[in-house]
């Protein structure tokens, strides 16, 4: 029940995920992914520390650093070219196929099962985010149209979608990795956002307190404790459940962003909350 928790808790912490980025400003996305993974670099090394296990944790085989660098750096570096080559609600729409994956995925680990409620309450989820992309689409005015035009950024999302339900599912079966680990793979991130950033992007540094607090919020919570937490939460707790309850984010983080003020309400809003809790 404890690391079932764990990973409702990140579920949370990605909630505040687009409200937090949008106080960065127009900081580059490599650039923001480096400095908030080099501040979750930070916290983790403050988790080895209060672990007592020492440094020996990042002592960890091949096939355990390539599976963090795979879940951590490649989501988010597909994630960001999704958003650079498709409208971000398509982008987003297709990206959150992930746990629908998760939940189908489970039925793959040793001893797990899966019936028909549980693909019934993840396609209800589905429905719930398509609804909520609907509503921000009628609202800002543009819709939702998929073009084929963009297919190149339609391929990276779907790409984010099995990359993090991989992920997910492939961490249970690494369960003798300790979750002290996700420092080194969060440092790896860093080090490879700072070189895709040295090659692709402009640097564009914090002007504001505002900016700067957004980037320690970011590397603390949704881009630093999130994936610590999402990792127990994957390996000892319900993951199913976590798979379903995944899709609470993206309304989470609505909401949030309609109470600041930086989106406008929509009956979808109810309507996509109502599917979720049902799944």
């Amino acid at each position: 029940m404890t690391a079932t928790l764990s990973g409702l808790a990140a579920i949370g912490l990605w909630s505040v995920l687009a409200l937090l980025t949008v106080g960065t400003g127009p900081i580059p996305p490599f650039q923001l992914a480096m400095l908030t993974f080099a501040v979750a670099s930070l916290l983790g090394a403050l988790v080895i520390l209060r672990s007592g296990k020492g440094w020996a944790v990042l002592r960890q085989p091949p096939k355990a650093w390539a599976l963090g660098i795979y879940g951590l750096f490649c989501y988010h570096a597909l994630y960001f070219a999704a958003l650079k080559l498709a409208p971000p609600a398509e982008a987003g729409l297709i990206a959150y196929l992930w746990p629908l994956l998760i939940v189908l995925m489970t039925a793959l680990l040793p001893g797990e099962s899966l019936s028909p409620r549980h693909v019934l309450a993840a396609s209800l989820g589905l429905l719930g985010v398509i609804v909520l992309g609907l509503g921000k689409g009628l609202t800002s005015g543009q819709g939702l149209g998929f073009d084929v035009a963009n297919w190149k950024g339609y391929l990276a999302a779907l790409g984010c979608a099995v990359i993090w339900s991989s992920y997910s599912v492939l961490s249970r079966m690494q369960g003798d990795v300790p979750t002290e680990a996700v420092a080194g793979f969060c440092l790896a991130t860093a080090v490879l956002s700072a070189l895709c950033h040295l090659v692709f992007e402009t640097p564009v540094w914090g002007q504001s307190l505002v900016q700067w607090l957004s980037i320690l919020a970011l590397g603390l919570g949704p881009v630093g404790a999130a994936f610590f937490l999402w990792d127990a939460g994957m390996k000892r707790g319900d993951i199913r459940l976590l798979g379903t309850a995944s899709y609470a984010a993206p309304v989470l983080s609505t909401i949030l962003l309609v109470l600041f003020g930086l989106a406008a309400p929509h009956w979808t809003l109810a309507l996509a909350c109502a599917l979720i809790v049902g799944g």
